[in-house]
């Protein structure tokens, strides 16, 4: 049976939080070792497209392995506000998209999240119109929408930028070759959405080859999408008069949540195994955390993570997939922060994701920056201290060196973390962490 709400049914904590903007912060003890098995949630970034590519199939959907974040909630509210029924319990995602009456993104619910904005190439598929707020998210720099919206155009939209929103208008989206002047994830996404719709065959070149793009690419096909190039710069897609909704459709593990668990145990000398990964995501995140000196072993359990006695400094540059990602930089940067010798990171993707940078430096981490480049002079120890995060990722790095620091931290406005980590506090206390999440 569908629950009928505008917020995904969750823990009361994280409702609570959404509806009456409850302000909470995390209070970490470190210096223990952490030890033990940690399940990885399905992936937000692969969750979110997916749940907007139920609005291209008019009907019941039911996705699984869906993260309990406060992202999903918004998108479920986004859906609600359209006049679609959305229900969630335990991991399982159902929605029914054949209600839609209304084809627009409003301000206050897209303010708070970027991929709110991939509802746009769905909506204008399915009903030749859209108005969408132009999207909002963490601050970590410029992030336009100009490639998704010249994509639309050459598709045959109409569109125009009125008081914040876009407007869209198409009576039938045309198949068009599209290239991206550089890989956009959600660019390629709200595009290849558009298109399985259109008349026609479109090609995107210089297409992202996230993961996540080729979940999504999955899951349209077995939505009834014909697509050629999962996983690949070049993705061909022919239109179709329609699609079905999407039955169990199971959601790719989160590779960032597993980057994260990674560097926990690397930077506080831990022995985890990570259940419900995906190895083969994860081959720059590997490599560059085994030349710092942490050693995976592949057991029946899952994947066995143990940090080294000593860090050793590395050299990364953020990339596009397959390259080392932009989302675990700060993490790398906090086991970089005790690593033996100078650790040079350079980040590529975006200009202020350096933010967490002055509240590592307050627990004692010797970091310079210079433009985009980052020089990590390693410390012994790192001390506790009261923080702030800036954004998601940055959220994570403070819950890394706070993991391994000496004495108690306090990290506030973690609220971007229940964006991004399915109840990561209650993770790290089974592992043996001494944290505890209190109301600010």
């Amino acid at each position: 049976m569908l629950l009928v709400i505008h917020a995904v049914q969750c823990s009361a904590r994280l409702l609570l939080y959404v509806k009456l903007g409850t302000m909470e912060q995390l209070i970490i003890r470190g210096g223990r070792p952490l030890q033990g098995d940690v399940m990885i949630s399905g992936a937000k970034n692969a969750a979110l497209p997916i749940i907007t590519a139920s609005i291209l199939a008019p009907g019941v959907h039911q996705i699984t392995n869906v993260p309990e974040l406060r992202d999903v909630v918004t998108m479920g509210r986004l859906i609600g506000n359209m006049g679609g029924l959305t229900g969630y319990r335990e991991g399982i995602m159902t929605l029914d998209t054949g209600r839609l009456r209304t084809p627009e993104a409003p301000y206050e619910l897209v303010k708070t999240m970027r991929a709110a904005v991939l509802v746009l190439g769905p909506l204008v598929a399915r009903f030749g119109k859209a108005r969408v707020s132009l999207p909002g998210g963490c601050a970590i720099g410029g992030r336009p929408i100009d490639q998704h919206i010249k994509g639309l155009e050459k598709m045959g939209a109409k569109i125009t930028l009125e008081g914040g929103y876009v407007i869209a208008k198409a009576k039938r989206l045309k198949g068009a070759r599209i290239y991206f002047d550089m890989p956009t994830v959600t660019g390629t996404e709200n595009i290849m959405m558009a298109a399985t719709l259109a008349k026609g065959t479109t090609l995107i070149e210089n297409a992202a080859r996230e993961p996540e793009v080729k979940d999504l690419i999955d899951c349209l096909i077995a939505m009834g999408a014909k697509i050629k190039g999962a996983g690949e710069s070049t993705i061909e897609i022919t239109g179709v008069d329609s699609l079905v909704p999407m039955a169990n459709y199971a959601v790719i593990p989160d590779r960032i949540e597993t980057g994260t668990f990674m560097a926990i145990a690397g930077a506080c000398g831990g022995d985890i195994t990570i259940k419900n990964c995906r190895i083969d995501h994860m081959d720059a995140i590997i490599m560059k955390l085994k030349d710092a000196g942490v050693r995976f072993d592949e057991t029946k359990k899952g994947l066995r993570v143990r940090g080294p006695k000593h860090l050793q400094a590395g050299t990364v540059t953020t990339m596009p997939y397959p390259g080392f990602p932009t989302d675990m930089q700060a993490q790398f940067m906090s086991l970089m922060a005790l690593a033996r010798g100078t650790s040079i990171i350079h980040e590529s993707i975006f200009e202020n994701r350096f933010m967490h940078v002055a509240e590592l430096c307050r627990m004692g981490a010797n970091i310079s920056i210079d433009g985009g480049t980052a020089t990590v002079k390693g410390v012994e120890r790192l001390t506790g201290a009261p923080v702030m995060a800036t954004d998601l990722r940055a959220s994570a790095s403070l819950i890394v060196a706070a993991l391994c620091a000496k004495g108690e931290s306090t990290i506030q406005r973690i609220y971007h973390l229940d964006r991004g980590y399915e109840r990561i506090d209650e993770k790290l206390k089974k592992l043996g962490a001494d944290i505890k999440r209190v109301m600010e």
